[in-house]
């Protein structure tokens, strides 16, 4: 069974991601903080599913702790096939008026982390002449958005690691792609009213939010086999807002 380490997983698009990658007969892995009720549900409820389902307590801010944490899991599990970075953190705020502790954290979680777990996770992948990395960014990578330049920014490094890093890894059988979600009917969104959800709804072509499961879908097709020949890319779910 291909083992995929999925973060960020305790909820939202990162436990569709994992969910639907069980489904799909996966090993999955997921890395979170704690875990949610929702987790243990669906952890509870893989017994029986093609794949399996694990959680794995981690906090990602500690980037000293990655290495350790990916080698401990390999041990557990056996060589990767499949690194999905979902975790992330968005604080909302005009950048003269962000901490810098506030902008270091995003950083971080949101751009270093990723790196570092792609660094030793892509090791295992490299050694086994396959393997998938998929690394969730946003549309607000491109479009920008009043509020949110420092996630912005952190999420527009990610394409430029994925192109680069598609490149490095591709000739011994390994890609790396990105999905780039726009506003996502979840936990995020409910915040909203009505009206402002309506309004961001009536911007996209389809009329609409995206699902998490529109994300955990393409998540599926990258890290199948039919995606093969596709590398170095990012696949936009955002309901057409950006068409």
């Amino acid at each position: 069974m291909r083992n995929v380490l999925v973060s960020g997983a305790s909820r939202g698009i990162g436990l569709a991601i994992a969910q639907r990658l069980c489904a799909d007969g996966f090993n999955v892995i997921g890395l979170a903080r704690n875990p949610s009720d929702a987790f243990r549900a669906a952890e509870r409820a893989a017994s029986t599913a093609a794949g399996k389902l694990h959680f794995r307590q981690a906090d990602l801010s500690d980037v000293d702790a990655i290495a350790g944490l990916v080698r401990a899991i390999k041990a557990e599990f056996g060589a990767y096939y499949g690194l999905v970075n979902n975790a992330g953190l968005s604080q909302e705020g005009l950048l003269a008026i962000l901490t810098q502790r506030q902008i270091e954290s995003m950083v971080r979680l949101n751009t270093l982390s990723p790196m570092l777990l792609t660094k030793f996770a892509v090791r295992s992948m490299m050694a086994e002449g396959r393997g998938r990395v998929i690394n969730i960014s946003s549309i607000m990578a491109s479009t920008g958005f009043s509020g949110l330049s420092v996630y912005g920014a952190t999420k527009a490094g990610m394409v430029g690691f994925t192109r680069s890093l598609a490149r490095e890894v591709g000739r011994v059988g390994v890609t790396v792609n990105a999905i780039a979600p726009g506003f996502i009917d979840t936990e995020m969104t409910a915040s909203m009213g009505d009206a402002e959800r309506a309004k961001i709804a009536g911007r996209s072509a389809l009329g609409r939010l995206a699902q998490v499961d529109d994300i955990a879908n393409a998540a599926s097709f990258l890290m199948s086999d039919a995606a093969a020949n596709i590398t170095g890319t990012v696949i936009t779910v955002d309901a057409g807002s950006t068409a």
